[in-house]
């Protein structure tokens, strides 16, 4: 993955896993701050008030800047580490996952446990919308028509995005470029089309790619 861009859950979902009788239901939802990460938890705890545990593991940031988890009155070590154990494995960020214990009147043991609630989060991630959240520039391209075929290829070629484009006198195009492919795509259009392109540099911005639709974070 690239240096600028980073996992991220873009839309959460419900996972259960069922070991010994006992069930696992992981719930995975994407947060921005700890504050976030405390109601959700606090949300699945009352929802669920009759289960056994209610185990939470949290990470937030970039470079996990905030992570917590708590094992809820499991044995310590065997549910909210592990936990946090799979999404830092995973390299996901600003995620927080409840997983809800129904017991099944069958002790699982220390590893048993670690195992199930590992499981838990993997089958809840597999449930949820996992998205790269990628560093770039907004840039407008004006050229004129005999230049647009020479642009068009070279977005085509690079994988850039391209989010709008305007037929008028002459042709404007809309791009997100990746921020470390920027110096190469200027380069290539200012050279493809004999500098006969006006490049409009706009905003640093995040953003996402969900079923091919650029999202901007």
């Amino acid at each position: 993955m690239a240096e600028n861009s980073f996992k991220i859950v873009y839309e959460g979902g419900v996972g259960e896993i069922e070991e010994k009788k006992s069930r696992f239901i992981a719930y995975v939802k994407p947060v921005n701050s700890e504050d976030e990460a405390s109601a959700f938890i606090e949300e699945i705890k009352k929802k669920n008030w009759d289960a056994r545990h209610n185990c939470a593991a949290v990470v937030i940031g970039k470079n996990n800047e905030f992570s917590r988890c708590n094992d809820d009155g499991e044995p310590a070590g065997t549910a909210g580490k592990p936990m946090l154990e799979v999404l830092l494995g995973e390299g996901v960020h600003n995620v927080a996952v409840v997983v809800t214990r129904y017991f099944g009147g069958v002790l699982l043991g220390t590893g048993g446990l670690v195992r199930a609630y590992q499981a838990a989060v993997k089958a809840g991630l597999a449930a949820s919308k996992v998205a790269e959240k990628r560093a770039g520039v907004r840039m407008t391209l004006g050229t004129d028509y005999n230049g647009i075929g020479k642009i068009q290829y070279i977005i085509g070629s690079m994988g850039i995005t391209c989010i709008d484009t305007r037929y008028t006198e002459a042709v404007e195009v809309d791009v997100v470029v990746p921020a470390e492919q920027e110096k190469e795509f200027v380069d290539k259009v200012t050279e493809g089309t004999a500098g006969r392109t006006i490049i409009s540099r706009g905003d640093e911005i995040y953003y996402i790619m969900v079923d091919g639709e650029c999202i901007v974070q």
